[in-house]
């Protein structure tokens, strides 16, 4: 496995969860902090990350339920066992179960907003949390233009009913994984091969395809239904929040982050990085210097 490449002084385990198995890697001393990828990639987002952060706390990677090694149950009729929240309880029961009952957490993508309905769900277990290049799924499905459209189109194509996209990413998950991450601002060039090997490798396996569409499908339909409920009743993110962007990406040019975090967050702060979309992979010196601050 690539992985063992990238991370070569972390301990790997897949843990029982019960209903699913969660892949995980975790090396360090420290206070615990959880990191969490985004679409289409695995916990290898963090290769240039993690082993500095691993020096001052206890890190735990893990990959979401339906990427990477971890499970991907066959999606129910309504994706509630992709919704953000079932996600999310994913992570506190791998954190319960490494023996954290409180962490802080770094996320990107869609790890942040699985990190986004943790922080609301269990209060009493997220510490502090760092949120990288989004705004909140609620917001950007309300203010969805043509220009969003055009950037994020995998938004609209992998939420339309199975197997339509399932098919077409598995006919050639390598060109998804290409044509997905290199169309962003910087193209293929900030990244490892080793890491596209290993994004490539777990998109190729069975099922991996329809995690990855169900989750889209969640946060499209059950999710909004959730973070509806959450506005509805005031349930916002109690914890420090810093929320990063990259200058050169979709979220800069479509959304004011700040403003949109603002209405569910109490306490947030934030900037945008020198890069695009892939903060842990474009900018990890900019990155790393912000956690040093935030989780100091």
């Amino acid at each position: 496995m690539t992985t063992s490449l990238l991370f070569p002084h972390f301990n790997q385990q897949v843990l029982n969860l019960g209903d699913v198995h969660i892949n995980t890697l975790m090396a360090g001393s420290g206070p615990p902090l959880l990191l969490l990828h985004g679409h289409p990639q695995t916990h290898a987002i963090w290769h240039r990350v993690a082993p500095t952060l691993s020096q001052t706390h206890t890190v735990v990677m893990s990959d979401l339920r339906g990427y990477g090694d971890s499970s991907k149950p066959q999606g129910l009729a309504d994706h509630s066992n992709y919704a953000k929240r079932t996600m999310a309880l994913d992570q506190v029961r791998v954190m319960k179960h490494l023996g954290f009952d409180h962490f802080d957490v770094l996320a990107h993508d869609r790890g942040a907003r699985v990190a986004h309905r943790m922080a609301i769900d269990h209060p009493n277990q997220v510490r502090r949390l760092m949120l990288l290049d989004i705004a909140p799924t609620l917001a950007m499905y309300r203010q969805t233009d043509e220009s969003f459209a055009r950037s994020y189109w995998h938004w609209f194509f992998l939420i339309q009913p199975s197997p339509l996209p399932e098919r077409l990413i598995e006919s050639n998950p390598r060109a998804y994984i290409r044509d997905v991450m290199g169309n962003r601002s910087a193209g293929m060039t900030p990244f490892d091969p080793r890491a596209v090997e290993e994004y490539t490798r777990c998109l190729s396996q069975p099922g991996a395809a329809h995690g990855l569409c169900e989750d889209y499908r969640a946060s499209a339909t059950i999710d909004l239904v959730h973070d509806q409920d959450s506005l509805n009743t005031g349930h916002q993110i109690p914890h420090p929040l810093q929320v990063l962007w990259g200058l050169d990406g979709v979220i800069q040019k479509c959304f004011d982050p700040l403003h949109e975090w603002s209405q569910v967050a109490a306490q947030v702060s934030g900037q945008a990085l020198p890069c695009g979309h892939y903060v842990p992979e474009e900018a990890p010196h900019e990155l790393l210097e912000a956690c040093s601050t935030f989780f100091a």
